[in-house]
């Protein structure tokens, strides 16, 4: 079975007391929709600073959750110094301590950043047909140049989901894959 890829910048996710803190009274607007229902880019960016660096203009994506969340890559993490988990998200055992800046407001982000695990998006109603459920690993396999096996993909579930392979821009960087490209699906890891 092929499967959509779908690349994944850093990014960040904000609760509502840290949306508020940065932006006060200002519209959370779209800048796009994301591959996932519901989910969007927004037209707001931040920087991300710790001690060593910062990477600036990283755009915070929507909606509101109960716990901000920084994703970073691996690349990133040397880029700022940091050593950040690799986790599914919503994962916060070990994550790091970031500060987040917006023209002048500063604040430390507690728990915060981590390195997102690969993983699949999969519609709930679809994990009986695909005999998967949610946390299983799976592999695909990779066509191409560079092409290649992946393995410890975390199956991710949930009603509002489209089918997709998640990777992050170091992951997809060494496959030379880009938004859109498929993968084959080759089932449980061995």
């Amino acid at each position: 079975m092929n499967i959509k890829v779908g690349v994944s910048n850093r990014h960040i996710h904000l609760c509502k007391e840290d949306y508020e803190f940065f932006f006060g009274n200002i519209e959370f607007t779209k800048f796009k929709d994301l591959s996932q229902n519901g989910e969007f880019a927004s037209n707001l960016l931040v920087t991300i600073k710790t001690e060593k660096n910062e990477i600036k203009n990283v755009r915070i994506i929507g909606p509101l959750r109960k716990h901000s969340q920084v994703e970073i890559s691996k690349t990133d993490s040397y880029k700022l110094g940091i050593n950040p988990p690799i986790r599914m998200s919503r994962d916060f055992n070990g994550a790091v301590d970031v500060t987040l800046k917006y023209l002048d407001k500063e604040k430390v982000i507690k728990n915060s950043c981590i390195i997102a695990n690969r993983h699949l998006h999969v519609n709930s109603s679809d994990l009986k047909k695909f005999n998967m459920f949610d946390g299983k690993k799976v592999r695909v396999k990779i066509l191409g140049d560079r092409g290649g096996i992946l393995d410890n993909i975390i199956v991710k579930s949930q009603d509002n989901y489209n089918l997709e392979l998640h990777l992050d821009t170091d992951e997809a960087n060494a496959f030379n894959l880009k938004n859109g490209d498929e993968v084959i699906l080759l089932g449980d890891e061995e």
